[in-house]
Formats: structure tokens, sequence, C-alpha cells
């Protein structure tokens, strides 16, 4: 029996540790899903050792982070019905998670899906994959760039629809003023979300960038603009714990805004229902690392094409409001949501 464990690379441990635990699941063909509650493995669903297919997921997401945690979720749930080797891995800097992809294509893997939150660090490693006849996928970030970064398929949402959307809504709504906050300066899919708010939102908008590693800062900053300027009246973040702490600025400003969020997870459910967050909009992570790891095994076993690799599959975007929260609590309980 093998004694390796998977584990997530986050920012704050040696990224030469992470690659080490991925090419120890890679090389002794341990499953990242471990055995399930009854002591049976992965291998019941499929095949075993050599014969078992290997399929590594590389995102954006950092450790502990409860969105990527329903991601990683709904990927195993696919391994586990497909008899799938699956190894995760996540790391917030581009290159580390470039190298990630890298160690994938050498130990020879059967398949990647992997996030483009900066697409261009992806493409030569998306590259090396394509040379080495490993299909890849992409998931929750990067849908204008998926096809020209050379992926079989995409599966998320359309973020500037989602935006577009959300700005819809805040007409519905009458808001007057909107701040929408990115956490992560250089990310397509936030920058895409707050354009598209600008895109159709008929008031006032504007864009305040803050240092996601860092909440309280977040909130400091979400704090100090909305006493700078008493006329914003929505606060629009990027994440159900930033919405949470911009609850709390809120508060402590003085102000009189309402706040809306892109994502969710357990709390900001709980959040909507008691009204302190006005709604969610959900791309169900879940079902994204559910589809991507699903779609490779489909690719390998039957040739099939998720989306012809012409059109990405759409998980959102699905509004959370105090009218439907309920029906999803239930499952944001049990992490799918």
């Amino acid at each position: 029996m093998s004694t390796c464990s998977p584990s997530i690379h986050s920012p704050g441990r040696p990224r030469t540790a992470a690659l080490a635990v991925a090419v120890c699941l890679l090389a002794a063909g341990c499953s990242a899903l471990g055995g399930d509650e009854d002591g049976s493995s992965a291998d019941a669903a499929g095949g075993s050792g050599a014969d078992q297919m290997k399929i590594v997921m590389v995102t954006h997401g950092g450790e502990g982070d409860a969105f990527w945690d329903r991601v990683r979720k709904g990927a195993e749930a696919a391994a586990a019905k497909d008899g799938i080797d699956l190894t995760y891995a996540g790391d917030a800097d581009t290159a580390d998670q470039a190298d990630l992809v890298r160690d994938a294509v050498s130990d020879k893997v059967d398949g990647i899906a992997v996030t483009l939150a900066k697409p261009q660090a992806m493409k030569a490693p998306v590259a090396e994959a394509r040379a080495a006849g490993i299909p890849v996928v992409g998931l929750n970030s990067g849908i204008d760039a998926w096809r020209s970064t050379g992926l079989l398929g995409y599966f998320g949402q359309d973020e500037s629809v989602a935006g577009r959307a959300v700005g819809d809504k805040l007409n519905d709504l009458k808001a007057k003023h909107a701040l929408c906050v990115i956490h992560e300066r250089g990310n397509v899919a936030l920058e895409a979300r707050c354009a598209g708010v600008k895109k159709t939102f008929k008031g006032e908008s504007e864009m305040l960038y803050v240092e996601g590693t860092d909440m309280k800062a977040v909130g400091a900053a979400v704090t100090a603009r909305l006493r700078q300027d008493r006329s914003i009246d929505e606060v629009v973040m990027n994440g159900a714990a930033f919405a949470l702490t911009a609850v709390k600025s809120v508060d402590e400003a003085g102000s009189s805004a309402h706040v809306a969020t892109f994502d969710l997870d357990n709390d900001l459910v709980a959040a909507v229902k008691s009204g302190d967050v006005q709604f969610a909009v959900d791309q169900q992570p879940y079902l994204q690392g559910y589809l991507a790891v699903d779609a490779l095994w489909l690719y390998r076993t039957n040739g099939n094409v998720s989306g012809g690799g012409v059109a990405p599959v759409l998980t959102g975007p699905a509004f959370v409001t105090r009218t439907n929260a309920d029906a999803v609590a239930e499952f944001a309980a049990g992490g799918t949501r």
C-alpha cells in the first residue's frame, strides 16, 4: 500500500514539496481520492494500478478556499464514478501553476484540467501537453482564451455575461452607484465581471482593486472607500468570503449600501437568507470540477468532445436570492453548491 497522501499547493508552501507530492501520486499510482468510507477505493469503479486512467487538475486556487474545495469535490466525484486516479494541485502563482502542468506532462498522464486565470502564462505548458498527445480541458477561468490556448473544451461561467446580468439586476433594484471590488489584479475573470457590470448598469460604477491575500486589508479598503463617498449604495464583491467581509465594512463605515457578490458558500447562503447580502451569483464550481474530469474520461474512452470543441459548456450564472436561498442551502451544506 502506498504511503502517499494528496496535497494542495498554496503560495505559503514551498513549491518543490507540492511537486514532489504530485510526482509521488503519479509515480506510485495512488489516488488523490483516497478510500471510500466503507474502505473501498476508486479502483472499484474502473481500472486499477497501471491500467487506471491518470488525470491531473491544476488550478489557481489557494489551499483552504471554500470555492476551490467545491471544485475539487466535484472533480473527485467524477473521478470516483469513472475509476480515475486523480491528482489535484492548486497554486495562485502562475509560474508555479505552469510548472505543475509541465510535471504532469513529464509523468505522461492521460489528461489535464487547468484554469486560465492568466492565460498567457499557460500557453507554453499547454502546448507541451498537446505535443505529448495529452488532452487538456479548461475550467472556471479563461473563457475568452481557451480556444486560442489550444484546449479541448471549457467548463465554466461566461464572466462577461454574468457581469452584465448583475448590472441588469442592479437596475431592477434601483441602485445608483456601484463599487465593484477586484481582489486579484490581472485575473481575467474578475476583470470581465466588473466590466460586464459597468456595461449594463445605468448608474455610476467604479472598480476598487484590493489585495485579496490580506482580508483585513480588503475590509479596510472597502470601509475607507465607503466613508469617502456616501453615494455608493451597492458593493459588488467577487467571492463569498470577500462579501462577508464587505458586510462588516458597510457596518463599520456607517453606510447604507447593500452587498452583492459573485460566488457563494454555505455561510454566504445564510447571509442571503438573513438579508445581510442582497444576492449572489452562483457559477456552480462543483459542476465545473465534475464536468472537466468527466469530459477527459469521455474523450479518452469514447472520443467525445464536449461543446464540439468550439463552444464552452456554461455552468452559470444563476442568481441566489432570499426567495430561493432555502432550496440552495441544502446543497450548500453538503459542499456541492
